[in-house]
Protein backbone atom coordinates (compact mmCIF):
# COMPACT_ATOMS: atom_id res chain seq x y z
CA UNK A 1 0.00 0.00 0.00
CA UNK A 2 1.09 3.69 -0.59
CA UNK A 3 1.77 5.76 2.40
CA UNK A 4 3.38 9.43 3.10
CA UNK A 5 6.51 9.80 5.78
CA UNK A 6 6.48 13.79 6.52
CA UNK A 7 9.59 14.82 8.40
CA UNK A 8 10.90 18.33 9.48
CA UNK A 9 13.76 20.05 7.75
CA UNK A 10 16.54 21.75 9.39
CA UNK A 11 18.08 24.07 6.38
CA UNK A 12 20.41 26.65 6.81
CA UNK A 13 19.89 30.10 6.63
CA UNK A 14 21.00 30.06 2.90
CA UNK A 15 19.33 27.21 2.05
CA UNK A 16 16.05 28.55 3.27
CA UNK A 17 16.34 31.26 1.42
CA UNK A 18 16.68 28.91 -1.80
CA UNK A 19 13.70 27.69 -0.80
CA UNK A 20 11.91 30.46 -1.18
CA UNK A 21 13.09 31.25 -3.86
CA UNK A 22 12.40 28.23 -5.39
CA UNK A 23 8.66 28.66 -4.51
CA UNK A 24 8.25 31.99 -5.73
CA UNK A 25 9.85 30.89 -9.15
CA UNK A 26 6.75 27.59 -9.37
CA UNK A 27 4.21 30.04 -8.87
CA UNK A 28 4.76 32.20 -11.26
CA UNK A 29 5.45 29.27 -13.36
CA UNK A 30 1.92 28.74 -12.95
CA UNK A 31 0.67 32.10 -12.52
CA UNK A 32 1.88 32.20 -16.27
CA UNK A 33 0.46 29.27 -17.32
CA UNK A 34 -2.74 30.05 -16.24
CA UNK A 35 -2.23 33.57 -18.14
CA UNK A 36 -1.34 31.67 -21.02
CA UNK A 37 -4.24 29.64 -21.31
CA UNK A 38 -6.79 32.90 -20.13
CA UNK A 39 -6.00 34.42 -23.19
CA UNK A 40 -5.37 31.81 -25.50
CA UNK A 41 -9.18 31.60 -24.78
CA UNK A 42 -10.43 34.60 -24.71
CA UNK A 43 -8.12 36.18 -27.66
CA UNK A 44 -8.37 33.29 -30.11
CA UNK A 45 -10.95 30.82 -29.03
CA UNK A 46 -7.78 28.13 -28.26
CA UNK A 47 -8.10 25.77 -25.79
CA UNK A 48 -4.24 25.04 -24.44
CA UNK A 49 -3.25 22.02 -23.05
CA UNK A 50 -0.59 20.60 -20.24
CA UNK A 51 1.36 18.98 -23.48
CA UNK A 52 1.82 22.13 -25.57
CA UNK A 53 2.75 23.88 -22.04
CA UNK A 54 5.48 21.12 -21.19
CA UNK A 55 6.70 21.43 -24.50
CA UNK A 56 7.20 25.21 -24.12
CA UNK A 57 8.92 24.48 -20.57
CA UNK A 58 12.55 23.89 -22.45
CA UNK A 59 12.79 27.33 -24.03
CA UNK A 60 11.63 29.46 -20.96
CA UNK A 61 14.26 27.65 -19.02
CA UNK A 62 17.05 28.16 -21.92
CA UNK A 63 15.43 31.85 -21.89
CA UNK A 64 16.24 32.20 -17.81
CA UNK A 65 18.79 30.28 -16.99
CA UNK A 66 19.68 32.32 -13.29
CA UNK A 67 16.06 31.68 -12.77
CA UNK A 68 13.46 28.86 -14.09
CA UNK A 69 16.55 27.33 -15.75
CA UNK A 70 18.07 26.15 -12.21
CA UNK A 71 15.36 23.93 -10.73
CA UNK A 72 14.58 20.63 -12.07
CA UNK A 73 12.57 19.83 -14.81
CA UNK A 74 10.34 17.66 -13.96
CA UNK A 75 9.27 19.46 -10.74
CA UNK A 76 8.35 22.47 -13.13
CA UNK A 77 6.49 19.61 -14.93
CA UNK A 78 4.51 18.77 -11.85
CA UNK A 79 3.63 22.46 -11.28
CA UNK A 80 1.70 22.68 -15.07
CA UNK A 81 0.02 18.98 -14.55
CA UNK A 82 -1.30 20.64 -11.33
CA UNK A 83 -3.01 22.97 -13.39
CA UNK A 84 -3.84 21.31 -15.66
CA UNK A 85 -5.96 18.67 -12.69
CA UNK A 86 -7.45 22.07 -11.31
CA UNK A 87 -8.87 22.51 -14.99
CA UNK A 88 -10.04 19.34 -15.35
CA UNK A 89 -11.54 19.55 -11.84
CA UNK A 90 -13.42 23.03 -13.35
CA UNK A 91 -15.04 21.64 -16.28
CA UNK A 92 -15.89 18.37 -14.12
CA UNK A 93 -17.88 21.10 -11.65
CA UNK A 94 -19.24 22.56 -14.70
CA UNK A 95 -20.52 19.76 -16.37
CA UNK A 96 -22.63 18.53 -12.91
CA UNK A 97 -23.99 22.07 -12.85
CA UNK A 98 -22.01 22.75 -9.40
CA UNK A 99 -20.30 25.98 -8.73
CA UNK A 100 -17.53 26.23 -11.52
CA UNK A 101 -14.75 27.52 -9.55
CA UNK A 102 -12.41 29.01 -12.21
CA UNK A 103 -8.82 28.26 -11.43
CA UNK A 104 -7.34 31.07 -9.39
CA UNK A 105 -3.77 33.13 -9.73
CA UNK A 106 -2.04 32.01 -6.89
CA UNK A 107 -0.63 35.25 -4.59
CA UNK A 108 1.92 35.07 -2.40
CA UNK A 109 1.64 33.10 0.67
CA UNK A 110 -0.87 30.43 -1.62
CA UNK A 111 1.63 28.39 -3.06
CA UNK A 112 3.25 26.55 -0.51
CA UNK A 113 4.69 23.30 -2.03
CA UNK A 114 6.79 21.60 -5.01
CA UNK A 115 6.90 18.31 -5.94
CA UNK A 116 9.17 16.41 -7.44
CA UNK A 117 7.81 13.33 -9.33
CA UNK A 118 11.08 10.71 -8.95
CA UNK A 119 12.97 9.86 -6.42
CA UNK A 120 16.25 9.79 -8.58
CA UNK A 121 15.47 12.75 -10.57
CA UNK A 122 16.26 16.32 -9.47
CA UNK A 123 16.15 14.93 -5.98
CA UNK A 124 17.26 12.23 -3.50
CA UNK A 125 16.36 10.82 -0.75
CA UNK A 126 18.91 10.20 1.71
CA UNK A 127 21.70 11.49 -0.38
CA UNK A 128 24.42 11.00 1.96
CA UNK A 129 24.24 7.59 3.58
CA UNK A 130 27.66 7.59 4.95
CA UNK A 131 26.29 10.32 8.01
CA UNK A 132 24.76 8.01 10.51
CA UNK A 133 23.83 10.48 12.55
CA UNK A 134 21.88 12.75 10.31
CA UNK A 135 19.32 12.54 7.21
CA UNK A 136 19.88 14.54 4.19
CA UNK A 137 17.81 14.99 1.11
CA UNK A 138 19.45 16.09 -2.16
CA UNK A 139 17.08 18.94 -4.06
CA UNK A 140 18.46 20.63 -7.32
CA UNK A 141 19.57 24.32 -7.42
CA UNK A 142 19.14 23.52 -3.54
CA UNK A 143 21.72 21.36 -2.03
CA UNK A 144 21.91 18.70 0.66
CA UNK A 145 19.15 19.65 3.46
CA UNK A 146 19.03 18.18 6.96
CA UNK A 147 16.33 16.27 8.23
CA UNK A 148 14.47 15.39 11.14
CA UNK A 149 14.00 11.87 10.43
CA UNK A 150 11.80 11.22 13.30
CA UNK A 151 10.83 7.52 12.44
CA UNK A 152 12.07 4.82 9.87
CA UNK A 153 10.87 5.35 6.33
CA UNK A 154 9.56 2.01 4.90
CA UNK A 155 8.73 1.24 1.03
CA UNK A 156 10.05 2.35 -2.17
CA UNK A 157 10.28 6.01 -1.94
CA UNK A 158 8.23 7.27 -5.13
CA UNK A 159 7.72 11.15 -4.72
CA UNK A 160 9.24 13.98 -2.84
CA UNK A 161 7.15 17.22 -2.38
CA UNK A 162 8.58 20.18 -0.04
CA UNK A 163 6.31 22.15 1.85
CA UNK A 164 6.15 25.53 3.95
CA UNK A 165 4.06 25.94 7.08
CA UNK A 166 4.48 29.41 8.61
CA UNK A 167 8.34 30.09 8.97
CA UNK A 168 8.92 25.88 9.14
CA UNK A 169 10.03 23.57 6.62
CA UNK A 170 8.46 19.77 5.83
CA UNK A 171 9.42 17.08 3.02
CA UNK A 172 6.64 14.82 2.71
CA UNK A 173 7.52 11.24 0.94
CA UNK A 174 5.21 9.09 -0.98
CA UNK A 175 6.06 5.41 -0.67
CA UNK A 176 4.95 2.59 -2.81
CA UNK A 177 5.02 -0.94 -1.27
CA UNK A 178 4.50 -0.56 2.41
CA UNK A 179 4.23 -3.31 4.61
CA UNK A 180 1.08 -3.67 6.42
CA UNK A 181 1.30 -4.11 10.51
CA UNK A 182 -1.59 -6.24 11.15
CA UNK A 183 -2.75 -6.28 14.82
CA UNK A 184 -3.77 -9.17 16.91
CA UNK A 185 -7.67 -10.01 16.90
CA UNK A 186 -9.89 -8.79 19.03
CA UNK A 187 -12.92 -10.74 17.90
CA UNK A 188 -14.81 -7.20 19.26
CA UNK A 189 -17.13 -4.30 17.29
CA UNK A 190 -18.04 -0.80 17.82
CA UNK A 191 -20.23 1.79 16.77
CA UNK A 192 -18.98 5.41 17.31
CA UNK A 193 -20.69 8.66 17.12
CA UNK A 194 -18.71 11.54 16.70
CA UNK A 195 -19.77 14.66 18.45
CA UNK A 196 -19.01 18.33 20.23
CA UNK A 197 -19.15 17.60 24.16
CA UNK A 198 -17.06 14.27 23.38
CA UNK A 199 -15.02 13.79 20.58
CA UNK A 200 -15.89 10.25 20.47
CA UNK A 201 -18.80 7.98 21.94
CA UNK A 202 -18.60 4.75 21.78
CA UNK A 203 -21.23 1.80 21.49
CA UNK A 204 -19.90 0.13 24.76
CA UNK A 205 -20.40 3.11 26.87
CA UNK A 206 -16.61 5.11 26.71
CA UNK A 207 -16.10 8.86 26.01
CA UNK A 208 -13.51 10.44 24.31
CA UNK A 209 -12.63 13.33 25.22
CA UNK A 210 -12.83 16.55 22.91
CA UNK A 211 -10.10 18.89 23.69
CA UNK A 212 -10.93 21.80 21.69
CA UNK A 213 -7.80 23.16 20.85
CA UNK A 214 -8.54 26.05 19.08
CA UNK A 215 -11.60 27.50 21.93
CA UNK A 216 -8.45 27.33 24.19
CA UNK A 217 -5.81 29.44 22.28
CA UNK A 218 -8.79 31.71 21.36
CA UNK A 219 -7.63 34.61 23.58
CA UNK A 220 -3.87 34.68 21.95
CA UNK A 221 -5.06 34.53 18.65
CA UNK A 222 -7.38 37.34 19.33
CA UNK A 223 -4.60 39.41 20.47
CA UNK A 224 -2.30 38.31 17.59
CA UNK A 225 -5.10 39.04 15.11
CA UNK A 226 -5.53 42.47 16.95
CA UNK A 227 -1.96 42.99 16.69
CA UNK A 228 -2.34 42.46 13.23
CA UNK A 229 -4.79 44.39 12.43
CA UNK A 230 -3.11 47.62 13.91
CA UNK A 231 0.18 47.19 11.66
CA UNK A 232 0.24 49.23 8.18
CA UNK A 233 -0.07 47.16 4.96
CA UNK A 234 2.81 45.97 3.43
CA UNK A 235 5.33 46.88 6.63
CA UNK A 236 8.15 44.77 7.92
CA UNK A 237 5.90 45.12 11.14
CA UNK A 238 3.16 43.07 9.60
CA UNK A 239 4.80 40.49 7.93
CA UNK A 240 6.11 39.68 11.82
CA UNK A 241 3.11 39.95 12.63
CA UNK A 242 1.25 37.77 10.35
CA UNK A 243 3.96 35.31 10.77
CA UNK A 244 3.11 35.02 14.70
CA UNK A 245 -0.67 34.44 13.89
CA UNK A 246 0.21 31.48 11.44
CA UNK A 247 2.04 30.56 13.89
CA UNK A 248 -0.51 29.95 16.52
CA UNK A 249 -2.95 28.53 14.06
CA UNK A 250 -0.60 25.71 12.87
CA UNK A 251 0.25 25.10 16.60
CA UNK A 252 -3.49 24.47 17.35
CA UNK A 253 -4.01 22.33 13.83
CA UNK A 254 -0.74 20.21 15.01
CA UNK A 255 -2.19 19.80 18.09
CA UNK A 256 -5.46 18.81 17.28
CA UNK A 257 -3.91 15.91 14.24
CA UNK A 258 -1.73 14.33 17.41
CA UNK A 259 -4.91 14.27 19.56
CA UNK A 260 -6.73 12.62 16.25
CA UNK A 261 -4.15 10.29 16.06
CA UNK A 262 -3.96 9.07 19.70
CA UNK A 263 -7.79 8.40 19.69
CA UNK A 264 -7.66 6.04 16.23
CA UNK A 265 -4.94 4.33 18.09
CA UNK A 266 -6.93 3.54 21.16
CA UNK A 267 -9.47 2.30 18.84
CA UNK A 268 -8.05 0.45 15.88
CA UNK A 269 -5.92 -1.64 19.10
CA UNK A 270 -9.24 -2.37 20.51
CA UNK A 271 -11.40 -3.70 17.81
CA UNK A 272 -11.66 -5.31 14.77
CA UNK A 273 -14.44 -3.66 13.05
CA UNK A 274 -15.16 0.45 13.64
CA UNK A 275 -18.79 1.69 11.75
CA UNK A 276 -18.90 5.13 11.86
CA UNK A 277 -20.95 7.81 10.32
CA UNK A 278 -20.56 8.94 6.92
CA UNK A 279 -20.68 12.63 7.89
CA UNK A 280 -20.17 15.41 4.63
CA UNK A 281 -18.33 17.86 7.10
CA UNK A 282 -18.28 20.66 4.58
CA UNK A 283 -22.07 20.87 4.15
CA UNK A 284 -22.91 20.75 7.95
CA UNK A 285 -20.37 23.89 8.41
CA UNK A 286 -21.92 25.66 5.65
CA UNK A 287 -22.96 29.50 6.88
CA UNK A 288 -26.66 29.93 7.79
CA UNK A 289 -26.69 33.43 6.80
CA UNK A 290 -28.50 33.04 3.59
CA UNK A 291 -28.92 35.70 1.18
CA UNK A 292 -30.53 39.51 1.04
CA UNK A 293 -33.84 38.17 -0.58
CA UNK A 294 -33.90 35.22 1.99
CA UNK A 295 -31.70 35.78 5.01
CA UNK A 296 -31.37 32.79 7.32
CA UNK A 297 -32.63 32.36 11.04
CA UNK A 298 -30.05 31.89 13.80
CA UNK A 299 -26.96 32.67 12.41
CA UNK A 300 -25.35 33.33 15.10
CA UNK A 301 -26.65 30.28 17.06
CA UNK A 302 -25.05 28.41 13.49
CA UNK A 303 -21.90 30.02 13.22
CA UNK A 304 -21.37 28.75 16.79
CA UNK A 305 -22.05 25.22 16.33
CA UNK A 306 -19.94 25.35 12.93
CA UNK A 307 -16.68 26.73 14.82
CA UNK A 308 -17.11 23.81 17.06
CA UNK A 309 -17.63 21.05 14.73
CA UNK A 310 -14.18 22.29 12.61
CA UNK A 311 -12.47 22.70 16.12
CA UNK A 312 -13.48 19.04 17.13
CA UNK A 313 -11.84 18.00 13.54
CA UNK A 314 -14.20 15.62 12.84
CA UNK A 315 -12.67 15.30 8.86
CA UNK A 316 -9.29 14.93 10.03
CA UNK A 317 -10.12 12.19 12.57
CA UNK A 318 -12.11 10.09 10.33
CA UNK A 319 -9.04 10.39 7.68
CA UNK A 320 -6.73 9.59 10.60
CA UNK A 321 -8.78 6.49 11.35
CA UNK A 322 -8.72 5.04 7.86
CA UNK A 323 -5.05 5.20 7.73
CA UNK A 324 -4.68 3.74 10.46
CA UNK A 325 -7.18 0.80 9.98
CA UNK A 326 -5.93 0.28 7.16
CA UNK A 327 -2.74 -0.44 8.02
CA UNK A 328 -3.79 -2.59 11.21
CA UNK A 329 -5.84 -4.79 9.23
CA UNK A 330 -9.17 -3.70 10.50
CA UNK A 331 -12.74 -3.42 8.79
CA UNK A 332 -14.06 0.68 9.01
CA UNK A 333 -18.01 0.94 7.78
CA UNK A 334 -19.89 3.82 7.22
CA UNK A 335 -23.15 4.36 7.22
CA UNK A 336 -25.94 6.85 6.30
CA UNK A 337 -26.47 9.18 9.77
CA UNK A 338 -29.98 9.36 9.18
CA UNK A 339 -31.82 9.20 12.23
CA UNK A 340 -29.02 7.71 14.42
CA UNK A 341 -29.75 9.87 17.01
CA UNK A 342 -33.41 10.04 17.41
CA UNK A 343 -33.81 6.57 17.18
CA UNK A 344 -34.22 4.21 20.10
CA UNK A 345 -31.90 1.31 20.31
CA UNK A 346 -34.11 -0.61 21.91
CA UNK A 347 -37.60 -0.97 20.59
CA UNK A 348 -36.57 0.75 17.08
CA UNK A 349 -39.03 3.90 17.70
CA UNK A 350 -38.19 6.75 15.51
CA UNK A 351 -39.30 10.29 16.73
CA UNK A 352 -37.46 13.87 17.52
CA UNK A 353 -39.21 14.01 20.39
CA UNK A 354 -37.13 10.63 21.69
CA UNK A 355 -33.81 13.17 22.14
CA UNK A 356 -34.85 15.25 25.17
CA UNK A 357 -31.73 17.18 25.35
CA UNK A 358 -28.18 16.92 23.56
CA UNK A 359 -27.31 14.37 26.33
CA UNK A 360 -30.12 12.60 26.98
CA UNK A 361 -32.39 10.50 25.52
CA UNK A 362 -36.10 8.86 26.42
CA UNK A 363 -38.24 6.88 24.37
CA UNK A 364 -41.08 7.96 24.31
CA UNK A 365 -42.87 4.77 22.84
CA UNK A 366 -41.02 2.11 25.44
CA UNK A 367 -39.24 4.32 27.94
CA UNK A 368 -36.19 3.46 27.08
CA UNK A 369 -33.62 5.79 28.73
CA UNK A 370 -29.65 6.60 28.19
CA UNK A 371 -27.31 8.68 27.03
CA UNK A 372 -27.95 10.69 23.82
CA UNK A 373 -24.24 9.65 22.02
CA UNK A 374 -24.51 6.05 23.83
CA UNK A 375 -27.94 5.29 22.28
CA UNK A 376 -27.08 6.79 18.67
CA UNK A 377 -23.69 5.07 18.46
CA UNK A 378 -24.99 1.43 19.26
CA UNK A 379 -27.67 2.52 16.54
CA UNK A 380 -24.56 2.80 13.99
CA UNK A 381 -23.18 -0.17 14.83
CA UNK A 382 -26.30 -2.14 14.31
CA UNK A 383 -26.36 -0.26 10.89
CA UNK A 384 -22.76 -1.19 10.33
CA UNK A 385 -23.38 -4.65 11.37
CA UNK A 386 -26.18 -4.91 8.86
CA UNK A 387 -24.08 -3.84 5.41
CA UNK A 388 -21.17 -6.47 6.67
CA UNK A 389 -24.23 -8.73 6.25
CA UNK A 390 -25.52 -7.91 3.63
CA UNK A 391 -21.85 -7.49 1.83
CA UNK A 392 -20.98 -10.67 2.95
CA UNK A 393 -24.53 -12.64 1.74
CA UNK A 394 -23.97 -11.39 -1.95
Amino acid sequence: MRRSFKFLLRPTSKQSVTLAACLEDHRQLYNAALEHRRTAYCKAGVTVRYGEQSGELKHIRADDPGGQGRWSFSSQQTTLRRLEKAFTAFFTRLRQGRAPGFPRFKGEGWFDTVTWPKDGDGCRWDSQPEHRSATFVRLQGIGHIRVHQHRPVKGRVKTVTVKREGNRWYVVLSCDDVPAEPLPATGAAVGVDLGVAWLVTTSDGHHLDNQRHLHVSADRLAAAQRDLARKQRTSRRRRKAAARVAALHAQVRRQRLDHAHKIARVLVADYDVIVHEALRVANMTRSASGTIERPGRNVAAKSGLNRSILDAGWGVFLQVLAHKAEKAGRELIAVNPAGTSCTCARCGHRTRENRLTQAVFRCVACGHGAHADINAAINILRAGLALRSAAQAT
